[in-house]
C-alpha cells in the first residue's frame, strides 16, 4: 500500500493521519474501513486489506491513529487514560472521515483495540455504519490480557519487539508506551464496554481464535449476549491475529458476511 496523508485538527493540535485505499477504484464502491490492533499500523496489515476487498469487491481505508505508523507521533508527556479506545472512536475516526470527504454508510473491519473501537463507534454512529466485523475485540479486561501484555513490555524492553516494531512505526516509543501504559494501569482493570455495545443495530461478526493470548472466547460470546444478532466464528489453530493465522477462511466468512442482505446500507 502506498500511503497518503491527510491533516485533522484534535487534542488541540493538527495531526497527520496515514491512509491508504485499497480494493476496488471507484469512489462509490461499497466502503470498509480497517482499524489496526494496539502496536499495529497501515503497512502491519500488509496485503491483507487488498485480498479481503478483491474477494468481496469492496473499497477499502486503511489508516495508522495517531502514534502509530507515519501518523503524528505521541507526544512525550502525552498518556492515554482510560477513555482512549472511545476517543478514537468518537473524535478520530470521524475527523477523518470528514477529511476525506466520505458521506457514504461504510463498513467497520476492526482488530483487537481497533475491534474495541469499531464496535463502540457502531454503537455511536449506528446510521452511518452498514455491518461490522470485529478480530480478537476486548469488551472487558482479562487476566490473561493483563499477563500477555506485561510479557510484551519484557520484550519491548529486553527482547527483539522494539526493532521489530521499528519496521513499522516512525516512532515505536509512541506506539509501544501509549499502548502498554494504558493497558498495565491498575485503574485499567475497571474498563468495561458491554453496556454500551448494547445499541448495536448494524450486521456484526465476531472473530475469535482459540489460541489467542490476549482473550478468551469470553469476549465475543459476550458481545452476542449484549447483541444478540451477532454472529460468532470460532478459529482453530488461530492465536490473536486471525488475518495472519487464518487468513483463507477469515476471508471466505467475511466474504459471505458482507453479501448477505443488509450489507452496505442495504434494507436487509
Amino acid at each position: 500500500m502506498s500511503p497518503s496523508f491527510v491533516s485533522i485538527a484534535w487534542a488541540g493540535r493538527p495531526v497527520r493521519i496515514e491512509h491508504a485505499f485499497v480494493g476496488v477504484d471507484d469512489a462509490r464502491a461499497p466502503l470498509v474501513v480497517f482499524l489496526h490492533e494496539g502496536l499495529g499500523s497501515l503497512a502491519m496489515w500488509k496485503d491483507f486489506p487488498q485480498q479481503l476487498c478483491a474477494a468481496a469487491g469492496l473499497r477499502g481505508l486503511v489508516y495508522s491513529r495517531p502514534g502509530y505508523g507515519r501518523s503524528t507521533p505521541r507526544a512525550p508527556e502525552e498518556r492515554w487514560l482510560q477513555d482512549f479506545m472511545h476517543r478514537q472512536a468518537f473524535e478520530v475516526l470521524p475527523a477523518l472521515l470528514q477529511a476525506l470527504h466520505i458521506t457514504q454508510p461504510y463498513a467497520l473491519f476492526g482488530h483487537s483495540d481497533g475491534g474495541s473501537i469499531s464496535l463502540l463507534h457502531a454503537a455511536r454512529f449506528g446510521a452511518q455504519v452498514s455491518r461490522a466485523i470485529v478480530l480478537a475485540p476486548h469488551i472487558l479486561v482479562e487476566d490473561l490480557s493483563v499477563a500477555s501484555i506485561e510479557q510484551a513490555r519484557s520484550a519491548y524492553e529486553q527482547g527483539g519487539l522494539k526493532s521489530g516494531l521499528a519496521k513499522y512505526h516512525d516512532d515505536p516509543d509512541s506506539a509501544f508506551w501509549g499502548w502498554n501504559g494504558i493497558w498495565l494501569d491498575p485503574a485499567f482493570r475497571a474498563w468495561d464496554i458491554q453496556a454500551e455495545i448494547g445499541s448495536i443495530r448494524c450486521p456484526l461478526l465476531a472473530v475469535q481464535g482459540l489460541d489467542d493470548v490476549y482473550g478468551t472466547l469470553e469476549q465475543i460470546r459476550g458481545i452476542q449476549r449484549r447483541v444478540p444478532h451477532t454472529r460468532l466464528l470460532e478459529l482453530a489453530q488461530c492465536g490473536h491475529s486471525p488475518h495472519r493465522d487464518q487468513p483463507a477462511a477469515l476471508i471466505e466468512a467475511a466474504k459471505a458476511f458482507f453479501s448477505t442482505p443488509g450489507s452496505h446500507g442495504d434494507t436487509p
